[in-house]
């Protein structure tokens, strides 16, 4: 022990109280490091043993601090998920149908998440423009992508793609499946498609049909229908969007259209064109008068564009668990199955699995259909 250590400091070589000793530096450090092990009587057994207790301690409290550190970034992702407002990117322009689903379920996950949802469209070069950005995105379950068919079809059809569709993506769940129609203006003549299939095949110089850009599900639809029925002589006339390959149909510009069924629905209820055919597996529940393509003759003729959400790779699973779970619970919601059908979509509600079980058969289905169609690669 010290005790009484004021004194010690105190004393001078003169031996005078009170007065310190005028020491150099180095003796003055000499002094003190000598009064100290005077004081305390260190062995050097001693301080070999305290010099090692110290540095347990230190690194003791060294681990302490990396395993509490490491603690706090192991808490799930979901505790505080969200934080802040989370974006759906639609790799397409406003008002078409994937913009239209994607507002729906940003505004009912909005209300069960406690957080902003909002809508962003990215469109341009087939989707891959806004497909591309989500892969990029960082992987923290902000930024999503409301993914549709364009995500399978076009590793097909273009030589290079901004991601891969099995590597750069994890898919939180599948929403919904919007099937296709045929539809004709109702003076035509042809009451089905077989019977649209004899005119066009007597008038091949008379017939067109108008699709949305190339590579969407309704114009390699029209491929397959083309080569299955020796069709290859009626033109097919492209267009930016589904509206305005409607608007050729209803303007006499074309004599058959092809395309989604949300846009045409309004038309098809009011009489002002006539559905053909669908391309769905069953009727339509509030237009039971058009049949199928499978029952119009046509054998595993099917066709849908279907919706999903995905997050960019190495997105924490639990924040994709959060994700799934939120929106299939909406999706179970018998309103939002009833806005959704009146919007022309089918409720499927799958689970991330099912999804991508559905991409790994599509890919090279649509492959295939651009090879045999002998559409160039974009």
């Amino acid at each position: 022990m010290l005790g009484g250590g004021s004194g010690l400091l105190d004393h001078d070589d003169e031996g005078v109280s009170g007065r310190r000793p005028k020491w150099s530096g180095r003796e003055a450090r000499s002094a003190r490091y000598a009064i100290l092990g005077q004081s305390i009587h260190l062995t050097d057994e001693d301080r070999m043993t305290r010099m090692a207790g110290a540095m347990t301690r230190r690194r003791f409290a060294a681990a302490s601090a990396m395993a509490f550190g490491a603690l706090v970034r192991a808490r799930p992702a979901q505790a505080a998920y969200p934080e802040r407002p989370i974006k759906i990117v639609v790799a397409n322009t406003p008002g078409g149908p994937s913009d239209i689903i994607a507002r729906i379920m940003a505004a009912t996950m909005q209300e069960a998440m406690g957080a902003t949802v909002f809508v962003e469209n990215k469109g341009g070069a087939g989707g891959n423009i806004g497909m591309g950005s989500v892969a990029r995105a960082e992987p923290d379950g902000y930024t999503i992508l409301l993914s549709t068919s364009a995500y399978a079809v076009n590793p097909g059809l273009y030589q290079t793609l901004p991601y891969d569709p099995f590597n750069d993506f994890t898919a939180i769940c599948e929403l919904a499946v919007s099937p296709h129609v045929f539809a004709v203006k109702p003076d035509l003549g042809a009451a089905t498609m077989k019977e649209f299939v004899a005119l066009a095949k007597a008038n091949p110089d008379k017939f067109n049909v108008s699709t949305p850009p190339i590579g969407t599900t309704p114009q390699l639809q029209v491929e397959v229908l083309k080569l299955r029925e020796g069709l290859q002589g009626m033109a097919t006339v492209v267009f930016a969007g589904g509206g305005d390959a409607l608007k050729a149909l209803l303007s006499g510009t074309v004599q058959l259209s092809s395309g989604v069924l949300a846009p045409a629905h309004p038309h098809l209820k009011a009489g002002t064109i006539k559905g053909l055919a669908l391309t769905g597996r069953t009727r339509w529940n509030d237009l039971p008068d058009i049949p199928t393509m499978l029952e119009a003759g046509y054998p595993d003729f099917v066709f849908e564009t279907y919706t999903a959400l995905m997050a960019p790779a190495k997105t924490p699973p639990e924040i994709v668990a959060r994700l799934e779970q939120v929106v299939l619970e909406i999706l179970r919601r018998p309103e939002i199955r009833e806005r959704l059908t009146q919007s022309g979509f089918e409720v499927t509600a799958k689970s991330g699995k099912e999804h991508m079980a559905r991409v790994a058969r599509e890919v090279p289905m649509f492959a295939d259909i651009i090879a045999r169609a002998d559409i160039k690669k974009l």
